[in-house]
């Protein structure tokens, strides 16, 4: 499954328009995540695509959820889907980790920050695609990619400017195996 994430877009469509249509010539994607900030942007992009989409509200959606997330299925395991602001995302990243593996995830993709980042933390994949609007790590804009199959993740960080300037968004970051949910889990029982 290839999945184009975004988040923070905050009413401006205008560069994920560009990525988009850039992305539909030259390496389709299978969904669109959406993290929040805007959910109307989400809603405007599922019915003008055609892709399946999936979006969490954020803090500065009127009506947030109780929840504010969402668990997505891919054939390399379930990803937690947030805004990040429950998660307290802007000081560090221990909470979403945490509730990451609380909910038998693989990774969690979030926002918030409007700083692009994907990491890895003891086999748990960490993914905030900055804003293509509004970034706030002197980007220009950004967007992110996960690629999973049945037993490998593989994500990037693409920079607007860069990529509306050649560079194709094909597979990237190298295909990572997944690692022992179990031991962790086991590890950090005392989470339970």
């Amino acid at each position: 499954m290839r999945i184009l994430v975004v988040s923070d877009t905050h009413g401006d469509l205008e560069r994920f328009d560009r990525v988009l249509s850039k992305l539909e010539k030259e390496s389709p994607v299978d969904m669109i995540v959406h993290c929040g900030d805007c959910y109307e942007d989400a809603l405007n992009i599922r019915m003008s695509c055609g892709i399946p989409v999936a979006a969490v509200k954020g803090n500065c959606d009127h009506e947030f959820s109780e929840t504010g997330f969402l668990l997505l299925a891919t054939e390399a395991g379930d990803f937690l889907v947030t805004h990040g602001h429950m998660e307290n995302v802007g000081q560090d990243l221990q909470r979403l980790y945490y509730k990451a593996l609380e909910n038998d995830c693989i990774g969690a993709l979030f926002g918030h920050t409007h700083r692009g980042v994907f990491t890895e933390i003891d086999g748990v994949y960490l993914m905030n695609p900055g804003s293509l609007s509004r970034p706030r790590d002197g980007s220009g804009g950004s967007f992110g990619i996960i690629e999973t199959d049945d037993d490998q993740v593989c994500g990037k960080i693409y920079r607007y400017k860069e990529f509306t300037e050649g560079q194709a968004a094909g597979p990237s970051g190298g295909l990572r195996p997944k690692s022992g949910r179990l031991r962790r889990l086991l590890n950090d029982s005392d989470r339970l």
